[in-house]
């Protein structure tokens, strides 16, 4: 039985009216889309920091985390590691993102068209909404779920502990849009972490080190420390994962915008090189409790839920508030961003053709908080009939790729190869969207199935990449230059 109590719900409800009383008091500042989108260029290192981490981490993250620990032990911590070296890597040397920065651009897609042309800067905008949409079409769900189950509450509830989540980040996001964001991003960041740590201490006194370390050798073995060797992992999954998670580093929307929102590109870097360190703690903690969660409860036949249900008999009260509360801050400053960052490409670059740029703020920032409950209820919808048929790590990043994969050629031909040009930035676009699309489709038809299942994701992921890279220097190197010397649009 849950230990979650009227103590633990005062607790929470005074969280929620704290976030919510913060959000909606900045709207009144936003009179502009530019603030409405980029919070008007003026998130300094420190903001950035706390802003980047607690939208990179909520209930979602949690989940696929500590279901990767559950089913791989340490090695499932693997994608942290990866995220940090790229981010140090980037941050230092400012590879694309300090010539994206300096261009004063507020989408990705809007730097295409500088290069590419107009066109590819709609279709990458659709290509990156397209991605991005699906991937975050499992966050309610998963928030959910964490919830019910932790709290002790009927399955019945679901729906409802999702309609509520969605409710309380869309109201002050489409109010207070970028600005709202920030504001509660920090407040969340300092809940979460206090949260995060002190779970994680209560679960290794309990359990022990030794305990922990223990049953990742008896259910993994050598593969549980080493991704290398392990049986489910391998090669496969280690470049697969430095694809996605370097193409993510680059080219994510959420984490872009944080970038482009900064003062200036040195702000920028430094907020990358200084975040690094979090995503390892964002993939090895709650791997940890998803390791205890095996040793105490043994097997089970949803790997996913382990972790919430040993939480929900294991966290006393007054921790379990502390808990929640923390993971609701982790879910809120996760959903109101991917839902402004969507939002801001369909306003940005999918409608560009329609308002051209010359609509009045009123009417633009109008626009934008449409866009932002039209996502919150695609997202409602999304996640209560799709059926998640991989680990949730992988899908997400599956869906990503639909993007990741070609987005990042295109922003390194952008930025590094003069030859490329908009022949080239179409054919990645489409070839490499259509190899994950393709695949999860198969994955939900009963008769493609068993050829998904061969296939496996990590070698579908890799090709995607693969493709794309070679469709943008086949396309860019058969379009015929003009006479000028300049490539024809």
């Amino acid at each position: 039985m849950s230990h979650f109590s009227i103590f633990d719900g005062g607790i929470v409800g005074i969280y929620l009216l704290a976030t919510m009383t913060v959000g909606l008091m900045v709207r009144k500042y936003v009179g502009k889309v530019e603030h409405f989108i980029v919070a008007g260029r003026e998130v300094n290192v420190y903001l950035g920091i706390a802003s980047l981490a607690a939208t990179e981490f909520g209930i979602v993250t949690c989940m696929y985390t500590a279901q990767n620990g559950y089913k791989y032990g340490f090695a499932g911590a693997t994608p942290g590691i990866i995220y940090a070296l790229a981010m140090g890597i980037v941050g230092l040397t400012g590879f694309c993102i300090k010539p994206m920065r300096e261009a004063g651009v507020m989408t990705i897609p809007e730097l295409f068209e500088k290069q590419f042309g107009p066109r590819i800067r709609w279709l990458a905008g659709v290509v990156i909404v397209l991605g991005g949409l699906l991937n975050m079409g499992v966050f309610l769900r998963m928030g959910g779920e964490f919830l019910v189950n932790v709290a002790g509450l009927n399955t019945g509830y679901l729906e409802i502990t999702m309609t509520g989540l969605l409710l309380l980040v869309a109201v002050y996001t489409i109010l207070g849009g970028m600005l709202s964001v920030l504001v509660t991003d920090f407040l969340q960041f300092v809940v979460m972490s206090a949260g995060l740590l002190v779970v994680t201490v209560l679960i290794l006194s309990q359990v022990g080190w030794q305990t922990i370390t223990d049953t990742v050798q008896t259910h993994c073995g050598s593969g549980g420390f080493n991704p290398f060797i392990h049986n489910d992992l391998g090669w496969p999954y280690i470049v697969f994962n430095l694809l996605t998670c370097t193409a993510a580093v680059l080219t994510w929307q959420t984490m872009v915008q944080r970038l482009l929102a900064s003062r200036d590109s040195r702000t920028a870097r430094k907020v990358y090189t200084r975040t690094g360190f979090f995503f390892v703690c964002r993939f090895l903690l709650p791997g940890i409790w998803g390791i205890a969660a095996l040793a105490v409860l043994g097997p089970q036949q949803n790997d996913l839920l382990a972790m919430p249900k040993y939480l929900s008999t294991h966290v006393p009260i007054g921790l379990m508030g502390i808990l929640i509360a923390a993971m609701l801050a982790a879910d809120m400053s996760t959903n109101s961003s991917y839902m402004l960052s969507w939002g801001s490409v369909i306003y940005n670059d999918i409608l560009r053709p329609i308002h051209r740029g010359l609509w009045t703020d009123r009417r633009g920032l109008l626009c934008n908080r449409l866009i932002v409950a039209a996502i919150g209820i695609f997202l409602l919808l999304f996640g209560l009939w799709y059926p998640l048929e991989e680990d949730l790590w992988v899908y997400l990043n599956l869906t990503g790729a639909i993007y990741f994969s070609s987005i990042s050629m295109l922003l390194i031909a952008c930025c590094y190869w003069k030859r490329a040009n908009n022949w080239g930035a179409a054919g990645a676009i489409i070839f490499g969207a259509a190899i994950p699309i393709a695949f999860l489709v198969l994955q939900q038809v009963p008769a493609t199935k068993h050829y998904a299942d061969r296939i496996g994701p990590y070698y579908s992921g890799i090709a995607a990449f693969g493709i794309a890279a070679l469709a943008m220097m086949v396309g860019s190197l058969i379009k015929p230059r003009s006479r000028t010397g300049v490539m024809e649009r």
